[in-house]
């Protein structure tokens, strides 16, 4: 499977199109990936659209639409640019707009996703889209197709790719017999939350991607928990420091101890979304996603603690770090323990899935795509899971714990 990073372009009001810091992976894959109504073994939380808020809204499902435009007798157009009819997806309007020669480009076929009616939206209107355009091939594995998350508004109502894919590449099965192109877009709109990780995607959706963006959910993920764990082994590797905190601690009565080990919920569920939820991130959503999944694991093992572990086998969960008790997170261990342990256990590791590894020829089996995806759902909820707890104990320790500390430090050093 070849893979490049396009430039990615926003068109603005005026017309012109101006380049974004952000990347969008531009991938060929099969659009017979996707698992549609099959039945699935995987966690609850990835097979429904559900966020338990009723007062919240419309549910992802809701909030996602496609859309395919046939371009009949692609090779006689002289236009300079193309739109292809309305199409309505998470409450708004949009369409599809192509340069059949590029825009700002030469050789190349510009594709953009556009809001319809944006001069007819209320002053300061803005939304996240995470969007996907394929052209497609002929042969379905060969078709082209560039996924991104974007907040459309006033100045940025479009935005895609100017070098979506070189013009001669089309005579290679992406124009049809006919003389025809197929373009087809699917757009999930974003609505989100600050106070608790969200679930942002429609579940068909959600798996294509998963397959696509695995290592790179993981590699978001990792990167976190490899930097509050480096935090963590300098504080233990400090062995004077470290050793002048146990003492404060052990000296500490078990009633504050057991306070201190414990947080509101929405303090940190809100912390997660401000740290993880970044804009022009590709893989945002996903994260989010994971975390999200991850959350519910961990409210579905404080409901049942004697429940057989429904996500992974039992043998692949490491024992918890971070307990939920109604509206608080509880550290389940002594916090020395717990330092030691979130500072020497990495996230494990795993054989590599890249895309292109991943991706199964749809003739090799509906049961087979769907074991591949159902393990990597199970794989970043346990990811999920693991982020929320080392968000959660790192954010104790540094928020009371180590405050506590060094007011009891400095308020030794004033008496000496």
């Amino acid at each position: 499977m070849a893979e490049t990073v396009p430039e990615v372009s926003g068109v603005s009001s005026n017309g012109h199109h101006s380049v974004s810091g952000g990347e969008a992976l531009s991938v060929w894959r099969s659009s017979g990936q996707v698992e549609n109504g099959t039945p699935s073994t995987s966690p609850s939380y990835w097979d429904t659209d559900d966020d338990d808020d009723e007062d919240y809204g419309l549910k992802p499902s809701q909030l996602f639409g496609k859309h395919t435009w046939k371009i009949a007798k692609f090779s006689e157009i002289n236009k300079r640019e193309l739109r292809s009819s309305v199409f309505d997806a998470g409450g708004y309007k949009w369409y599809i707009l192509i340069y059949p020669q590029g825009c700002d480009v030469c050789n190349h076929l510009s594709l953009f996703l556009c809001v319809a009616n944006h001069e007819k939206l209320l002053p300061g209107w803005s939304h996240f889209a995470q969007f996907t355009i394929a052209v497609v091939n002929k042969d379905s594995k060969k078709s082209k197709f560039s996924d991104t998350l974007h907040r459309f508004w006033k100045k940025e109502h479009d935005w895609g790719w100017k070098k979506f894919m070189e013009l001669p590449k089309l005579h290679e099965g992406f124009i049809d017999d006919s003389d025809s192109l197929t373009i087809e877009a699917q757009v999930q709109v974003i609505r989100e939350r600050v106070d608790r990780p969200f679930r942002c995607l429609h579940c068909g959706y959600r798996r294509e991607l998963v397959r696509v963006y695995f290592n790179n959910v993981e590699q978001h993920c990792r990167r976190f928990v490899e930097e509050k764990r480096s935090k963590l082994g300098r504080l233990i590797e400090d062995k004077a420091r470290w050793t002048s905190f146990g003492v404060f601690w052990l000296g500490m009565d078990q009633n504050c101890r057991r306070r201190m080990s414990r947080e509101k919920m929405d303090v940190i569920l809100k912390g997660v979304v401000k740290h993880f939820f970044i804009e022009k991130e590709v893989t945002s959503t996903l994260v989010m996603d994971s975390l999200y999944s991850g959350l519910k694991a961990l409210q579905s093992q404080a409901k049942n603690k004697k429940a057989r572990p429904s996500l992974l086998d039992a043998k692949e969960l490491p024992a918890p770090i971070v307990s939920v008790d109604k509206d608080m997170f509880v550290l389940v261990d002594d916090v020395l323990l717990l330092l030691e342990r979130a500072a020497l256990e990495p996230l494990p590791t795993h054989e590599d899935k890249s895309p292109q590894n991943r991706t199964k020829d749809a003739n090799d089996g509906e049961e087979v795509n769907n074991e591949v995806v159902e393990r990597d759902e199970r794989r970043l909820t346990e990811l999920g899971r693991r982020t929320v707890e080392i968000f959660v104990l790192t954010h104790i320790f540094s928020s009371k714990i180590e405050v506590a500390y060094q007011e009891a430090i400095a308020l030794k050093g004033r008496k000496n």
